[in-house]
């Protein structure tokens, strides 16, 4: 199939595809949009960027048009991934206006929420957490749904989210469609597809790995200390978008704050922040007015940035999958990236892993030393170094007071408390509810299913 001329789509769907400039249809859209129409359950693994929001938008949409009373459900791990789904729906509707939208997610008004859910909507766009919280209100009732998609599925279950998806599935109608899409295809995913998916077709669609050949990658020896001056360094050197990866919501916001303290113009997202403050960041992330973005893994998945020149890993994500999905921001659409990550000398083993090196390979390229110009020791006359923790307070380990940023031990207990917060947000709804407390005895009856 070389073009969309070659589906057949409604006529409404046909036009907003001349409208958008689509002509040509990518190799997932291919293999999936046809099986799709038939009404065949479908597990779809491509790497991110390929198209596939398109790819389960375009048939679901099909089957509205020739049948108004179908309902479809789209589960998205993150907000902003459920925002560009509904973005993506606007586009290809905008000749059948019929089809009504909810996008359904924390941090958002409830108020809202209730009133699009009461008109009766063609698709409800959710993350799982508030979902269940309408789920219990009794705002929406999923027995209606004839389709269920889930897209990043990998990364709902990453972020602690199967009792959910437990509990929503058997919510819904036995007789029914359910598309998942998911950039990779671990055994959870495959346990998953076992239970609730009925015959699926599988499309895997080239490789999940990112397209290495467009993407400059390379790592950076550094002590913790010298972080914040070294991705001074990196930003100074370059002129378009970087995007900076750090382990909690803690080192997200002061390094950003510490990046504007130093006159670069820098936004954070991740999920503490509300929902308007994470799409406020995003928006002036893509038109330019804050060049370097600061994130959590919340902006490591399904987010649409086009033309990112530079991922830079400051903290190294805790897998081989996080790694290539951060590293997937840069290079897409055909575009050159490059990637740098930092690496500390207790991370040596961790980088091999993520990465996926052996011991003693260097297929990227190295930059610094570990005892560059110190002899082993940290740089005492330089900024934020000697020993003075992550915003260079406190006098050392003199600082017993555990402060993040007063000394190594301050820097090690508010990393501590940093990870314990971040480890929150990966709790059933939490951090992209914004406070609500959620159905907790959903999640105590259902919580065996998340192993």
């Amino acid at each position: 199939m070389n073009s969309f001329d070659e589906l057949s789509l409604a006529a409404p769907l046909k036009r907003a595809l001349e409208a958008l400039q689509f002509t040509t249809p990518t190799p997932i859209q291919v293999s999936t949009i046809p099986v799709a129409l038939k009404g065949r359950d479908i597990i779809g693994c491509a790497q991110t960027g390929t198209g596939k929001t398109a790819a389960f938008v375009l048939p679901v949409l099909n089957q509205m048009l020739e049948s108004p009373a179908k309902r479809a459900l789209v589960l998205a791990p993150t907000r902003e991934l459920a925002v560009q789904i509904e973005k993506v729906i606007f586009d290809f509707t905008r000749f059948a206006k019929q089809i009504r939208t909810s996008l359904v997610i924390g941090g958002a008004s409830m108020n809202t929420q209730f009133r699009t859910l009461r008109n009766d909507p063609s698709f409800v766009i959710a993350t799982p957490g508030r979902l269940i919280d309408h789920m219990e209100r009794g705002s929406i009732q999923l027995e209606n749904f004839d389709v269920v998609i889930l897209d990043e599925a990998d990364r709902m279950l990453d972020m602690g989210f199967a009792p959910a998806i437990e509990v929503i599935f058997r919510s819904l109608p036995e007789e029914r469609q359910t598309l998942l899409f998911s950039a990779t295809l671990p055994a959870a995913i495959l346990k998953l597809t076992s239970r609730f998916l009925k015959n699926p077709e599988r499309v895997t669609v080239g490789s999940t790995e990112p397209n290495t050949d467009k993407i400059k990658m390379s790592h950076i020896q550094v002590i913790q200390t010298e972080k914040n001056d070294r991705i001074l360094e990196e930003i100074k050197k370059r002129s378009g978008t970087v995007l900076v990866f750090a382990r909690t919501q803690i080192r997200t916001e002061r390094l950003a704050n510490f990046l504007a303290k130093s006159g670069v113009r820098a936004g954070a997202i991740h999920g503490g922040r509300t929902q308007s403050q994470r799409l406020f960041a995003l928006n002036q992330f893509r038109n330019g007015a804050t060049p370097v973005l600061v994130a959590t893994d919340v902006a490591s998945r399904g987010l649409d940035i086009p033309q990112i020149e530079l991922v830079v890993n400051y903290d190294l994500p805790q897998s081989r999958e996080d790694f290539v999905h951060r590293v997937g921001r840069t290079a897409r659409a055909g575009a050159e990236g490059e990637a740098i990550s930092f690496v500390t000398p207790e991370e040596s083993r961790q980088w091999r892993e993520v990465s996926g090196q052996s011991k003693g390979s260097s297929h990227d390229g190295q930059r610094g030393d570990f005892r560059k110009s110190h002899g082993g020791k940290s740089s005492r006359g330089r900024r934020f170094g000697g020993g003075r923790g992550f915003e260079g307070r406190g006098r050392g380990n003199s600082d017993r007071r555990g402060r993040p940023g007063g000394g190594q031990q301050g820097f090690r207990q508010g990393e501590q408390r940093g990870r314990s917060g971040e480890q929150r947000d990966r709790t059933v709804g939490q951090g992209e509810r914004s406070g609500n407390q959620g159905p907790k005895k959903f999640v105590k009856k259902f919580f065996k299913f998340a192993s």
